[in-house]
């Protein structure tokens, strides 16, 4: 059995940014409902949460997985999830870009802090603006 620590933090949005999952009671049951099936499929999700049209997870891969197969599942399954329970009043879907970045073990508790304090972080700062910030920080080309 191999031994593999890789942590990725992962970053989606909503189609168009649709701010969807506008009230705090319904983030709770999204962010929950991911974590569990995502645990059911093998999938280790040490932290998530966000905001009215994004989502943060800090996972773990495990060496049979990749990070394109994961954020599909987690999206697909957790699209199906919301419309079949009429969460919400327009058809809900995640975009199809992401982001996801490596982090080491020591930025662990420094990232999974800032994924816990999403709703005062977009208090300050929009989701396009941090948005921007991710583009910067990690030299992502557009």
């Amino acid at each position: 059995m191999p031994f593999i620590k890789i942590f990725i933090h992962i970053v989606f949005s909503t189609t168009n940014r649709i701010l969807f999952l506008n009230t705090l009671d319904l983030r709770v049951k999204v962010w929950k409902h991911i974590k569990e099936n995502a645990s059911e499929k093998g999938i280790f999700i040490y932290m998530i949460n966000g905001y009215s049209e994004h989502c943060h997870c800090l996972l773990s891969l495990s060496s049979n997985q990749n990070i394109e197969k994961i954020v599909q599942l987690i999206k697909g399954e957790s699209s199906h999830w919301i419309n079949k329970n009429y969460f919400t009043n327009k058809k809900f879907s995640w975009q199809d870009e992401y982001f996801a970045v490596s982090v080491s073990e020591s930025m662990i508790d420094s990232v999974r802090n800032y994924i816990k304090n999403q709703e005062k972080h977009h208090q300050k700062k929009t989701f396009a603006e941090e948005y921007q910030e991710f583009i910067e920080k990690y030299d992502f080309k557009m």
